[in-house]
C-alpha cells in the first residue's frame, strides 16, 4: 500500500486504516454538529435566495440577513435548525464511504487525485440518499410564510415549531407519500455528487501546489485549510446554477429538472449563474474552512500509535521553524532580536529554545535596574 508522504519521516495523508475510529467517528459527528451551529444562518439566506422570485423579498445576503433578524429575530436565523441535524447521521456515512473507497483505491495504487474524485462522488451519493428526506423538510421549513407556503401549512404564531414540523411531514405525505420526501433527489445527486467530487479533487490539487508554494515549515494544517475554502470557492462557481434547480425543485415543488431550469431561465436569464451566489460562496468558504479545521485536526487525534510519530503537527513545525533560525547568522539574528518589542519572558524563551538547539548559546542583556531588555548577544 502506498501512503502520500512529505518526507520520509512525516506522513501527509492521514490514511483510514491508520485511525482509531472508536475516537474518530464520535469527534467527527461533534465536529460536524458545532460547525452547523455556527454556520447554519448562512445556509438559511442562502436558501431564501434562491427560492425567491428575481428580489421580491430580499435584495442581497446583507439585506437577507438584515431583515431576518429584524422581522424574526436569532430564530428566523435557525429555521428548520433542528431538523437538519439529523445530517450529521448523513455526515458519518459520507466520511466513512469516502475513507473506505480512497482506502480500496490506495491499495490497487489509483492515482491521488483520482481516488478524491471518485470517492468524493461515492460520498455524496450515499449521504444525498440519506440527506434528502430531512433537506426537504428543513427546507420548506425556512421559507415558510416568507417567501413561499407551497404546502399551505397554518402560520399560527401560537403553534409551536414540533407542530408546524409535523404538519409539513404530514401534508408532504398526503400530497405526495414517500416519494414526496425524495423531491429534488435526482437533482440533489445532479448537484452534489460532482460537487462533492470535484471538491476533493481541487483540495489535493490545491493542497499539492501549496506544498510547492510555501516553506517546508508552515503548518500543514494552515495549507490544508487553504486547500479546503480555494476548493470550495470553485466548485460553488462551477455549480451554482445546479444548486437553485435543486432548492426550487425541492420547495416550489415543480415536476422536474427540465421544467425548473425553464422557468428559472424565463425568470432570470443569465442571473442564473449569480443569484443567491454571494451568499453560497461565503457559506461554502466558512463550511470548507470550519470543516477541514475540524476534519484533519480530529484526524490527528485519532491517529493509531505506531503512527503518531510520523504524523507532522505543531511541535515540527516549531522544530522546522528552530531550524530555519539557526541558519540564520548570529551577527544577523542579534540585529533582528535586538531591535524587535519582545518581552523579557519571551526573549528568555528564545534564550532557553534556541539555546538548545544551536551550537552555541544565548543570553539577555537587561538594562540595569529595569525590565527592558538591550538586546540579545551570542555567548562566546
Amino acid at each position: 500500500m502506498t501512503t502520500a508522504v512529505e518526507s520520509p519521516q512525516f506522513i501527509r495523508t492521514i490514511e483510514w486504516d491508520m485511525m482509531d475510529k472508536s475516537k474518530f467517528f464520535p469527534l467527527s459527528m461533534l465536529s460536524s454538529f458545532s460547525v452547523r451551529c455556527c454556520l447554519y444562518p448562512l445556509t438559511v439566506i442562502k436558501t431564501r435566495l434562491q427560492v425567491q422570485r428575481h428580489d421580491d423579498v430580499y435584495k442581497g445576503m446583507v439585506d437577507a440577513w438584515t431583515k431576518i433578524y429584524q422581522g424574526e429575530g436569532a430564530a428566523g436565523l435557525y429555521r428548520g435548525f433542528w431538523v437538519s441535524t439529523f445530517q450529521i447521521i448523513s455526515g458519518a456515512f459520507y466520511i466513512s464511504t469516502y475513507e473506505g473507497v480512497r482506502h480500496i483505491l490506495t491499495i490497487n495504487n489509483v492515482n491521488s487525485r483520482l481516488k478524491s474524485l471518485v470517492a468524493g462522488g461515492c460520498a455524496s451519493a450515499v449521504g444525498q440518499t440519506i440527506v434528502v428526506p430531512f433537506d426537504v423538510m428543513s427546507q420548506h421549513l425556512m421559507v415558510l410564510g416568507i417567501v413561499l407556503n407551497p404546502l399551505g401549512i397554518s402560520m399560527d404564531p401560537t403553534r409551536s415549531r414540533l407542530k408546524i414540523t409535523l404538519d409539513i411531514m404530514k401534508q408532504i405525505y398526503i400530497q405526495d407519500g414517500v416519494h414526496g420526501f425524495y423531491r429534488g433527489y435526482v437533482a440533489s445527486l445532479c448537484t452534489y455528487v460532482p460537487n462533492s467530487a470535484m471538491w476533493w479533487t481541487f483540495y489535493h490539487l490545491y493542497q499539492d501546489e501549496l506544498y510547492a508554494i510555501f516553506p517546508s515549515w508552515v503548518s500543514h494544517l494552515f495549507i490544508q485549510c487553504m486547500a479546503g475554502t480555494l476548493g470550495g470557492f470553485t466548485t460553488t462557481l462551477l455549480t451554482n446554477p445546479l444548486d437553485i434547480v435543486r432548492a426550487r425543485l425541492q420547495v416550489q415543488r415543480l415536476d422536474s429538472m427540465q421544467k425548473t431550469f425553464h422557468i428559472l431561465w424565463t425568470e432570470e436569464r443569465l442571473r442564473i449563474f449569480t443569484k443567491g451566489l454571494s451568499a453560497r460562496m461565503v457559506q461554502s468558504a466558512c463550511f470548507s474552512f470550519a470543516i477541514i479545521l475540524g476534519y484533519e485536526t480530529i484526524k490527528r487525534m485519532s491517529v493509531n500509535e505506531e503512527y503518531r510519530e510520523y504524523i507532522r503537527c505543531y511541535f515540527q513545525v516549531a522544530y522546522q521553524s528552530l531550524e530555519f533560525i539557526s541558519s540564520i547568522p548570529s551577527n544577523t539574528l542579534e540585529f533582528i532580536l535586538a531591535s524587535s518589542a519582545f518581552l523579557p519572558e519571551d526573549l528568555k524563551r528564545i534564550n532557553s529554545v534556541v539555546g538548545d538547539h544551536k551550537k552555541h548559546s544565548w543570553y539577555i542583556e537587561e538594562e540595569e535596574g529595569g525590565d527592558n531588555p538591550k538586546g540579545v548577544k551570542p555567548n562566546k
